[in-house]
């Protein structure tokens, strides 16, 4: 039976720009390719930031999604 990849959990709420982005681009770096980090954030900027920055990194978005209170990214490390 094979693992699946692991997955890091980036509670970035109550935040402000840069500091969501930042903090992001860092677990990035010390992430594994194929590892998740699922980031959640308050910060009404982040749903612009993130994407933009999952574009320059070459990594993938899996999924976003936005509720009232917060927003949240899947991203997993794709690139080296």
């Amino acid at each position: 039976m094979t693992e699946a990849p692991p997955h890091r959990r980036l509670d970035l709420r109550g935040l402000k720009c840069p500091l969501p982005v930042l903090r992001a681009r860092k677990a990035l770096r010390e992430a594994a390719i194929g590892d998740l980090i699922v980031v959640e954030c308050t910060d009404p900027l982040a749903v612009i930031d993130i994407p933009n920055m999952v574009r320059e990194t070459g990594d993938r978005l899996e999924r976003q999604r936005s509720e009232p209170a917060f927003s949240a990214f899947h991203i997993r490390k794709v690139a080296p």
